[in-house]
């Protein structure tokens, strides 16, 4: 009798369970997802020009926030090499995309390269000759019979001794070929002056507690051009003319976001670049807020390109013999109008 009392109220007991469980449930609103098939995405790439940094922000941001997903792309960074250019991958079809310069894309133009520029990623040049400020450099027409370090570039020469020459100097400096970054070299004292960027090396010589003293280059003589730029192939874009605009759709609204919102885009470029790509993560936020507010001049959209800066440099180029074709010759004319488009920003 008593198991059989336990048994009567272990029911009970549950069924009461049961039922206020179910009144519970019948009062509150259920919320269910529902399934729905991903869209299909097509896969773009893109080949960086170096180690992620605050020139590619706008893509990272675009990446964080899924506006190339919405695009219906899937994106592909191809990471920096050594030993292959964008321009390569760019013109051979191997990526879509590549972040380029002024002076490659005229360069691989004298070569009969596929490649054109399609956005200008900062709307004006922010690099200069530097020096350590302890030297005895105080011009750039101190910088004749010093050492410069570069990376071989024939351009480096012609701009630097160009500098020099607008400063009342000669211009003869003496280039060497670097194989360590120009700003160890530059520290260690085994050359002179480099080039660098005002708003990477710059920014990083400073919180490294390195003193330099900076002549910006467009300060000294030389035009005004686009640098970085992102390129592509001309076959391609008439092949994936829609596709194309899909991706600066959505990197231009990147690049646009970073511009108001340096703070948060460093992080987002930190946190969706590969792992250890920044032990210095307040490099990033620094250069980041010099940056933002240059990738446009204000009221004008991202990226867009104007003539003016596709004829004076290339110009100087060209008349300094710094662009040779296939054969090692000097290039003496170029169409300039054809470097570059803003269709697919249209």
């Amino acid at each position: 009798m008593k198991r059989i009392g336990f048994l009567f109220v272990f029911a009970l007991l549950a069924l009461t369970v049961v039922i206020v469980g179910w009144r519970f449930a019948s009062k509150r609103k259920i919320v269910t997802t529902p399934v729905t098939n991903a869209s299909p995405t097509t896969t773009v790439s893109v080949a960086l020009d170096w180690t992620p940094n605050t020139n590619h922000t706008g893509i990272y941001v675009a990446i964080a926030k899924g506006w190339y997903k919405e695009q219906g792309i899937d994106l592909r960074i191809l990471p920096y090499s050594s030993t292959v250019t964008p321009d390569i991958l760019v013109s051979s079809g191997k990526a879509d995309f590549g972040i380029s310069s002024t002076e490659s894309v005229v360069a691989n133009r004298a070569l009969g390269q596929d490649v054109i520029s399609v956005a200008a990623i900062i709307q004006h040049n922010t690099s200069s000759l530097a020096v350590l400020e302890g030297s005895d450099i105080t011009s750039p027409k101190a910088l004749d019979g010093k050492i410069y370090g570069g990376f071989g570039s024939p351009s480096e020469e012609a701009v630097v001794n160009a500098i020099i020459k607008k400063d009342g100097g000669a211009g003869t400096v003496k280039n060497i070929v670097l194989e360590t970054g120009a700003m160890e070299a530059l520290k260690a004292k085994r050359v002179d002056a480099v080039w660098i960027y005002d708003g990477w090396e710059g920014i990083q010589a400073k919180r490294d507690g390195v003193h330099l003293r900076t002549f910006p280059i467009i300060k000294f003589g030389i035009d005004d051009y686009y640098t970085p730029v992102i390129i592509a192939s001309p076959t391609s874009i008439a092949a994936k003319n829609q596709l194309y605009k899909k991706f600066m759709t959505a990197t231009r609204k990147g690049y646009e976001y970073a511009t108001s919102h340096p703070n948060e885009s460093a992080a987002l470029l930190i946190a969706n670049a590969p792992k250890g790509t920044f032990p210095d993560t307040g490099l990033v936020v620094e250069s980041q807020e010099y940056l933002s507010p240059r990738y446009t001049d204000q009221g004008k959209p991202w990226g867009v390109q104007e003539s003016a800066s596709w004829q004076g440099y290339p110009e100087f180029l060209l008349t300094s013999k710094a662009i040779l074709d296939s054969k090692g010759k000097p290039v003496t004319t170029i169409d300039f109008n054809s470097l570059y488009t803003n269709e697919l920003l249209q």
